[in-house]
């Protein structure tokens, strides 16, 4: 369901570029974004890394609020992947500032729109002050009715997987021990060792700079989502483009693996 009417969501639409072309009913429950090229905007202009990343905050902040108006019910942002710490240590540091910093400042006017934070992946291994930033994100926004936005970061899918497995197993002694029978490991107790436990699969998987790849990202969880790719980099990535998105995902015929009747 719109927030807002098309009109106000996109005020100045490009040539061909049409808003009332949107279904607000068919608009997915579930968006995830890859969020890529910021290296790549900042080497065309001969800055280093750190302000590419700085640059995409805009385009963060936009999709957010748009994906909120639009009626977007959960949003899935890839902040910071487990792979991430290989970069050198002077990004990784001027990341985790800037993830605490923005966080701070953006958790009011997050709030104001009704929008719950929440992370997936393992904070535990984040800088105290940028982990504070996100657990303080979560306790103030935590009981808001409106899109919930989760904060992929240092989040791998296959350490999750991993991690739901054990779950699994440990669920299995448990049971094993109270009853004598080991119980039939199924999609449903695998999903409840998954971060996304409580959320509901991503319709759409949005992928920035041109690239085609998933980068361990979501892995069970997009089984059956629709991709849309585009060659624009990331901070240049505007409320348009992410209707051009909704627009193509609304012109797939999603069938699951079932025969088109």
């Amino acid at each position: 369901m719109l927030h807002k009417p098309l009109d106000a969501i996109f005020p100045s639409p490009p040539d061909g570029l049409d808003p009332f072309a949107l279904d607000p009913e068919r608009v997915p429950e579930h968006v995830a974004v890859i969020m890529d090229g910021n290296g790549r905007w900042a080497k065309k202009r001969a800055l280093n890394r750190l302000k590419g990343h700085k640059a995409g905050i805009e385009a963060v902040r936009e999709t957010i609020r748009c994906a909120s108006d639009a009626g977007v019910r959960y949003l899935t942002i890839y902040s910071f992947s487990t792979e991430n710490w290989k970069r050198p240590e002077e990004e990784v540091v001027g990341l985790m500032d800037l993830f605490a910093k923005t966080m701070l400042a953006e958790v009011d006017g997050l709030h104001e729109e009704h929008v719950r934070v929440r992370t997936i992946g393992d904070i535990s291994a984040l800088p105290e002050e940028t982990r504070a930033a996100f657990d303080e994100a979560w306790e103030k926004t935590k009981d808001n009715d409106g899109m919930t936005l989760l904060v992929a970061v240092n989040y791998g899918s296959r350490q999750e997987m991993l991690r739901a497995v054990q779950a699994c197993m440990r669920e299995a002694v448990i049971a094993a021990e109270e009853t004598g029978a080991i119980p039939q490991v199924d999609e449903r107790m695998f999903e409840r060792g998954l971060y996304t436990a409580d959320i509901p699969d991503p319709d759409l998987v949005i992928r920035t700079s041109g690239e085609m790849r998933v980068s361990n990202f979501l892995l069970w969880q997009m089984a059956y989502s629709e991709f849309y790719c585009t060659d624009v980099l990331w901070p240049d990535f505007n409320r348009y483009d992410f209707l051009r998105a909704l627009l193509d995902y609304q012109s797939r015929d999603r069938r699951f693996g079932a025969v088109q009747s």
